[in-house]
């Protein structure tokens, strides 16, 4: 831009300009370009905006109006600034000279055009008005640069500069250049010494938050290191659920482990000792086992799991596979079968309420068989589920699930279902009577309150043939050193020939009052055969129990063996409603007390079930037409009603009726 200077202070209309840089008086003019005449057009605009009315050559003293001496002399204020090498007291007294000018002579003008542009309208002299405008853009003109003349002298930048900034607001360039920020430290503002300080504090955080997760992950490991050999290391957290209790360094090593302790596989134990029983007066057998310190678990350990409850509804139209993980043989005709999600590493797809069960599909001989078999884990365990099924002699899918699962195999199952459920807000207290293999849900709701903390009495009253047979005694001691509110009576009905010291004989009146104070006042659950189900109902309505008290699964149900009558039935005609099979098109009248599930296995119409109690929810069909009845609808909820569906074993017709089946 130096070298331009010399050429833009020579811009005028064809007069030289003399030695001290004073151009002749005169208008300037930027010379045209044919091949930019608009921007030469506006050049020179932009070129007549910086001539400032300065005093003409030789005239002393200088000449401040346009009617001094021999005219007003023009001097170009941006060629000028360029050549000045700095702003001199003398030159700044000079500009504010020629801003004065500028000012006072563009208002006069402004005031003379404002006048002639009145009068020229009033006569409607267009010559005049343009005349007058033309007069008013000159006051104007020359009003901006005495205004810019004051803004060089109070700004106090260079001459050069000062020219440069003027040149790009009146070209639209980019903007001038600004001030140093004073604020700036080294060249750094403060906004910027702000965000490096929020990028540093966020990287060390992510720090800070690796290690941590490095040290949690390095004391877990360590811990089920410990945990496996049996100790936990002082000042560790309590055991996770499901691991062995912990014991002192100063404790003789278990002589016997429990079989859920054991890693697992999928060979039962060669040879299972026989657990020796203490001799004991009391109704309530207490069982040795694994020497165990009576600690007691933190409620804060568990209480993420309570939510199970609450996500039931989300879950319990689970269907899927599981893999078996291990197999443990907890008596001769009883196996427990851990079972995981498919993929590796990943909780269960569903939760569960303690009392839950699962339905498992399985093909036998080309026939698809569904079976229900309660959950005997607790809820808290989110990686795997136990099922605890007993061999049945006549039974095929027990006979199946026993002889020939192995570790690995995938199981199709799906729920889980039941409202046979305890988690320690429906009671204070509860009071868990179970039979043989019933004795499973029971396992779940106790592991579960025990884990939790439950400050509930728990009365747990099992009843089985021999000791052989007691499925859960090493693990229900274990549970009674954890929790002593919990409370277990044991009888067995055919000791003879085994080592038994406590109670003998079936659940009498005499020893349920015996063993549980307050019996009457106490919500209760019944699991068993159901011949000892309903004995029991009878005897606790004896003993002045409330029948709304006793809560009820009928566990292990099958398919009711053909009565006596059930051949003339069968021969006999039908004279009940008629049902239609829509799917199958097919449709017969149905005989009295006949169930929708009955006849449709007359009819060869593959209805799927499993408990035939009205529990499981395996044999649900929809009802497109006409009423029903059903003594059992545990297995529904709203929904289903809502949406007609109905539970073929226990749906009978009060007219005729059409199922989507």
């Amino acid at each position: 831009m130096a070298g331009a200077a010399p050429a833009m202070a020579g811009m005028s209309d064809g007069r030289a300009v003399d030695g001290s840089g004073m151009a002749p008086a005169g208008p300037m003019a930027a010379p045209a370009s044919p091949g930019a005449p608009g921007m030469a057009g506006g050049m020179g605009e932009m070129m007549g905006k910086m001539m400032a009315p300065m005093p003409a050559a030789g005239a002393p003293g200088g000449c401040m109006g346009p009617g001094c001496g021999g005219g007003t002399a023009l001097t170009p204020l941006y060629s000028s600034l360029m050549t000045l090498p700095a702003l001199t007291p003398e030159k700044r007294a000079e500009l504010n000279a020629l801003a004065a000018s500028q000012i006072s002579e563009g208002m006069g003008r402004l005031a003379a055009a404002s006048e002639a542009l009145n009068k020229a309208t009033v006569a409607g002299d267009d010559a005049a008005l343009q005349q007058s405008l033309g007069l008013m853009r000159e006051g104007l003109d020359q009003l901006g640069a005495g205004v810019a003349a004051r803004r060089v002298l109070s700004e106090g930048k260079a001459p050069r500069n000062l020219a440069l900034d003027w040149f790009k607001r009146e070209m639209n360039l980019a903007s001038p250049v600004s001030r140093e920020d004073s604020r700036a430290l080294l060249g750094v503002t403060p906004f910027h010494f702000f965000t490096m300080a929020l990028l540093i504090a966020f990287a060390l955080a992510m720090v800070v938050m690796y290690f941590l997760k490095m040290r949690r992950a390095t004391a877990l490991f360590g811990r089920i290191k410990d945990t496996e050999g049996g100790r936990t290391p002082p000042g560790s957290a309590p055991p996770l659920p499901g691991t062995p209790p912990p014991t002192t360094p100063s404790d003789k090593p278990p002589a016997d482990k429990s079989p859920s302790n054991k890693p697992p596989t999928d060979k039962p134990p060669a040879d299972k000792p026989t657990t020796e029983l203490p001799t004991t007066e009391l109704p309530t057998t207490e069982l040795p086992t694994t020497e165990l310190p009576p600690t007691k678990l933190p409620p804060t350990e568990m209480q993420p799991t309570r939510a199970a409850a609450s996500t039931q509804e989300l879950t319990a139209n689970w269907r899927g596979q599981l893999r078996v993980a291990s197999i443990v043989t907890e008596t001769p005709s009883i196996k427990t079968f851990r079972l995981l999600r498919p993929a590796p590493a990943s909780a269960l797809p569903f939760t569960f309420v303690p009392g839950q069960f699962l339905n498992v599909a399985l093909s036998i001989g080309g026939t698809r068989m569904n079976r229900s078999y309660s959950i005997s884990s607790s809820p808290n365990q989110r990686d795997w589920v136990e099922l605890t099924v007993r061999r049945e002699p006549r039974g095929a899918v027990s006979r199946h699930v026993n002889d020939l699962l192995h570790v690995g195999d995938l199981l199709e199952a799906s729920g889980p279902v039941g409202r046979f459920t305890f988690d320690g807000t429906e009671a204070d207290s509860i009071v868990l009577i179970s039979a043989g293999v019933g004795i499973t849900p029971m396992m779940s709701i106790s592991r579960f309150l025990t884990e939790q903390s439950w400050p509930g009495e728990i009365f747990f009253v099992y009843a089985c043939r021999t000791p052989a047979d007691f499925v859960f005694a090493p693990q229900l001691a274990a549970l009674q050193k954890l929790n002593p509110k919990l409370h277990l009576t044991v009888t067995m009905t055919r000791p003879e020939g085994q080592v038994w010291n406590g109670p003998r004989g079936h659940l009498t009146g005499k020893l349920l009052e015996q063993s549980i104070p307050n019996l009457a006042s106490r919500r209760i659950h019944l699991c068993g055969p159901p011949a000892m189900m309903e004995a029991t109902r009878e005897l606790l309505t004896s003993l002045g129990v409330p029948s709304g008290q006793v809560k009820t699964e009928a566990f292990g149900a099958t398919r009711p063996a053909p009565t006596s009558d059930a051949a003339p039935r069968n021969m006999a005609a039908a004279t009940g409603p008629q049902v239609t099979f829509a799917k199958n098109d097919k449709s017969a009248k149905i005989h009295e007390g006949q169930t929708v599930l009955e006849l449709s296995e007359e009819l060869g119409i593959g209805i799927e079930n499993s408990c035939r109690v009205g529990t499981c929810g395996v044999c649900k069909v929809k009802l497109t037409s006409g009423e029903v009845t059903q003594a059992v609808e545990d297995a529904l909820d709203a929904d289903d009603k809502a949406r007609h569906i109905i539970l073929a074993c226990q749906a009978k017709p009060r007219g005729d009726v059409v199922v989507e089946a």
